[in-house]
């Protein structure tokens, strides 16, 4: 099987591409995958690492305002058709996946255009506008969210509910044994909050609130990550309170340990109560596999405010509290977190909501999708 797969800009549309690879490969080891991103995306960086073959073309996405750099887009949406189908000649993939991201739309519409079987993964609640412009062009569109078809102006027979590919150690992790590994009772309560991988300044300042004005005077257990782009300023702040540096990336005091970034999520995500989090697509999946309440703060600054509609489709079932980013201040926040650490009850409903959107054989459904349209 020759498996082309394209998807880029960020990590929420390369870490479920790179899945898929790892599945097709564990699957049929004679799979030769390759891929198609661009040079400046994260994918550049990500997939070569992933011991796969990069393919690069050049695309960009449309600005909602008027701009010069529309004009190039323009271009670019022709051009990168052409590079799209250089490379699908010389490849010859028995198929091609994409999993959104601007640049796998000239992928997969050269390979529609050529008569390949083609596929494509939508993790968002509201689709993305690639995944939407390739609807009617694509095979299958497989969907992270059920709430997903309505925005999509397809034949019904193409979408299907897979639910977003969720890591292995996230699959297997559970709560008694990730509190033994890490050391915790499980007796107390655990408290995590963590805003992406950079961070993110309005969750941070809040958590510093909530870390000072409950978490460490009550001696609960709380685990933050400040993020990359949030460190220095908030290891400041946490060392004028009184913590103390155990190394580079860390600060303790009492119960509570502040960090740069978390290295072993599936633990940590296994271990907790309760979550404070972002709204991505794969943070959501995570939360709905392992049971978790959280205190969802979607981010306003992503396209199509899709983060809050990811949010809404949890809340709208009881499965998760959500807090808006222009309704946050510490005291909010403290009373929600609260809320779920005193309230068992509260907390354990919260936590049968949000298991009923977990799906965990999302890459056996894929696959089965993917060997089917070979055939």
């Amino acid at each position: 099987m020759r498996v082309l797969i394209s998807g880029g800009g960020t990590g929420g549309h390369i870490n479920p591409a790179l899945a898929i690879a790892d599945k097709i490969k564990r699957e049929n080891e004679n799979a030769v995958i390759e891929y198609v991103g661009t040079k400046k995306g994260l994918e550049a960086t990500l997939v070569p690492k992933a011991g796969l073959k990069i393919h690069h073309i050049k695309v960009r996405g449309f600005k909602r305002s008027l701009s010069l750099s529309n004009f190039d887009a323009a271009i670019k949406a022709v051009t990168s058709v052409l590079e799209a189908k250089k490379i699908i000649k010389e490849f010859r993939p028995d198929i091609v996946i994409g999993t959104g991201g601007y640049v796998c739309w000239p992928v997969l519409k050269a390979a529609s255009k050529m008569n390949i079987p083609t596929a494509v993964h939508e993790s968002n609640a509201f689709p993305g506008v690639t995944t939407r412009m390739l609807a009617k062009y694509v095979d299958v569109i497989m969907l992270g969210f059920e709430e997903s078809k309505k925005y999509l102006d397809c034949d019904e027979k193409k979408l299907v509910r897979v639910g977003s590919p969720v890591s292995g150690k996230m699959l297997c992790a559970n709560k008694e044994t990730a509190r033994q590994t890490l050391g915790f009772s499980m007796d107390e309560k655990v408290v995590l909050s963590a805003g992406g991988s950079l961070g993110a300044k309005p969750l941070n300042d809040n958590v510093y609130e909530l870390i000072k004005n409950y978490t460490l005077p009550c001696g609960i257990r709380h685990i933050h990550a400040t993020g990359n782009a949030g460190w220095d300023e908030q290891k400041e702040k946490y060392l004028a309170l009184g913590f103390t540096q155990k190394d580079e990336d860390t600060l303790i005091c009492g119960n509570v340990t502040v960090q740069r970034y978390i290295y072993n999520m599936h633990e940590l995500l296994a271990a907790c109560d309760v979550e404070i989090c972002r709204a991505g697509a794969m943070t959501l999946s995570e939360l709905s596999v392992l049971g978790k309440a959280a205190v969802i703060i979607p981010s306003p600054y992503v396209t199509n405010n899709h983060q809050f509609k990811n949010a809404k489709v949890l809340c709208d079932k009881d499965a998760a509290i959500m807090i808006e980013e222009k309704e946050l201040d510490g005291e909010k926040l403290t009373q929600t977190v609260k809320s779920l650490v005193e309230n068992d009850e509260k907390r354990k409903s919260i936590e049968n909501n949000v298991r009923k959107f977990a799906v965990t054989d999302t890459l056996e459904r894929i696959y089965e999708i993917v060997t089917k349209l070979v055939k």
